[in-house]
């Protein structure tokens, strides 16, 4: 079982760097235990211009047999033939022993640690990875279908099953080689970690509920989106249904979550470009944030919830007004929050900077005691992300539950759509937006909610308010009540 992973440099940058990347001297043969055999790990190559490092796993079929799930059994849990728990092709394709191999000598650079070279394990690499023989249940056709989002360029040739008998057709192996300038190191033996269990369609352990959490760790910033997001869950989790359902619910929260108003940026630079340069109107968003800086002023709030912050544009303008002496950005996605705390620079803040400002993964679906007793909460553009038959499960979990004195929510406004040219009729602004309320929908919702659990609401336009269809985004400013019991705990 063996696959090579190669890069290439410049005198400037040494391909030799992939040794620090994973953490494996070039100049040395390494050998590693692992339950079910060696692990070696060695460079077929490497100087200045190309580095290729191999594993190469052997693996004990002996073993495979004790631990109890070789390949003696199908599907169907009807022994095959005692001879197949032994003879197999286990020793010899990727699979899912490949994919542990990995993970365990890897396990810095699946992680995308390096100490001693951190720009290079953090920027994209000419990576090309060779597997000469890979289970493909599926066929070329599949293979190419799980890699090429990912941003790889796929060359899987079929197998024959014999090249002396070519009548007899191919076999279902193929050799795998991927090739990207556009990945990092980590986010290629992520790939490879979980799609090469997916591909064989097959596990040589038990498939325990903690594999979900396997899966979306290294499944983080791609799976969520993925094409075939559906086929990859069945499989790697061997086709145990409550394991895959929970898994593709934690993915959808993550889509949602990870859903930006881009789209919506795109459609006021579009609109700023129609005007001349000296009369560009302010971006939305940055309208948007002004609007709920302004209430979180009025409200005398200084500790806040960023609910939703997704990569921290919100949080970072927080940051630079003093009032807010504890900013808490929320998000269930941990690449969004990656991004946001490159974006802030939180690890090159001072520590009393630092001291000011936290990020935290949670979802909002979920109650979570960790958001309460803060003076306000804002919800910016996140609402309109949900499927309506989320949104009470949020609501109670920020009104109902975390309860801060002032909670901040900003949507579209779908009747202005009319008003971009550059937004086709009955689109939404956003592909990942499951609905856009009218003024009149939004003020229902709103007023629900606030007599539900105490709270008055105003309504405040941002944006140009059109006389006939009003303006771009509604904000709502919510105020709890202070009942007396509320008002003595605080």
């Amino acid at each position: 079982m063996f696959v090579t992973i190669s890069t290439t440099g410049t005198a400037a940058d040494p391909a030799t760097d992939l040794g620090y990347l994973l953490h494996k001297h070039p100049d040395k043969a390494q050998a590693f235990s692992t339950s079910y055999g060696t692990a070696h790990v060695f460079y077929p190559e490497a100087d200045a211009e190309r580095c290729t490092a191999a594993l190469l796993l052997e693996t004990d079929t002996l073993a495979l047999v004790r631990r109890g799930k070789g390949k003696g059994k199908g599907r169907g849990g009807a022994p095959d033939a005692a001879l197949a728990q032994y003879v197999n092709d286990r020793p010899y394709a990727a699979s899912s022993l490949l994919a542990v191999a990995l993970s365990t000598v890897f396990s810095s650079a699946l992680r995308g640690v390096c100490t001693a070279r951190p720009e290079r394990a953090a920027a994209p690499l000419p990576l090309r990875v060779e597997v000469p023989a890979l289970p493909a249940r599926g066929g070329a056709a599949l293979v190419r279908r799980l890699f090429e989002p990912l941003g790889w360029s796929v060359t899987a040739d079929p197998v024959p099953l014999d090249t002396a008998f070519p009548e007899w057709g191919d076999s279902r192996y193929v050799r795998l080689v991927l090739e990207s300038d556009r990945l990092t190191l980590a986010e290629a033996l992520r790939h490879l970690y979980v799609l090469l269990p997916v591909l064989d369609d097959a596990k040589h352990y038990w498939v325990s509920a903690d594999e979900v959490d396997k899966l979306l760790r290294a499944g983080d910033g791609w799976l969520a989106g993925h094409p075939e997001q559906q086929l990859i869950t069945s499989r790697y989790l061997s086709r145990r249904w409550s394991l895959t359902r929970q898994a593709r619910e934690r993915l959808e929260l993550v889509r949602l979550a990870e859903a930006d108003d881009s789209e919506v940026e795109e459609i006021d630079n579009a609109v700023a470009q129609e005007t001349e340069a000296e009369e560009r109107p302010t971006p939305l968003a940055e309208q948007r944030r002004a609007a709920i800086l302004t209430a979180l002023h009025a409200s005398g709030a200084a500790r806040v919830l960023d609910l939703g912050c997704g990569q921290g544009q919100l949080v970072r303008a927080l940051l630079k007004d003093t009032r807010f002496t504890e900013i808490v950005g929320v998000d269930v996605s941990v690449r969004a929050l990656t991004i946001a705390a490159r974006r802030i620079g939180l690890d090159r803040m001072g520590e009393r900077q630092a001291a000011r400002v936290k990020l935290v993964q949670g979802s909002l679906a979920y109650t979570d005691n960790r958001l309460k007793g803060y003076d306000a909460a804002v919800l910016s553009e996140v609402i309109e992300h949900l499927d309506l038959p989320r949104l009470p499960a949020l609501e109670y979990s920020v009104f109902g539950h975390a309860r801060p004195r002032t909670v901040v929510v900003t949507t579209p406004n779908v009747e202005y759509n009319v008003r971009w040219e550059s937004l086709p009729a009955g689109h939404v602004r956003h592909g990942d937006h499951r609905f856009e309320w009218t003024r009149e929908e939004f003020r229902a919702w709103a007023a629900t909610v606030a007599g539900r659990h105490g709270y008055d609401v105003e309504f405040v336009p941002v944006g140009p308010d059109d006389p006939e269809v009003g303006p771009p985004t509604q904000m709502a400013v919510f105020h709890r009540h202070d009942t007396e019991k509320e008002a003595k705990a605080a």
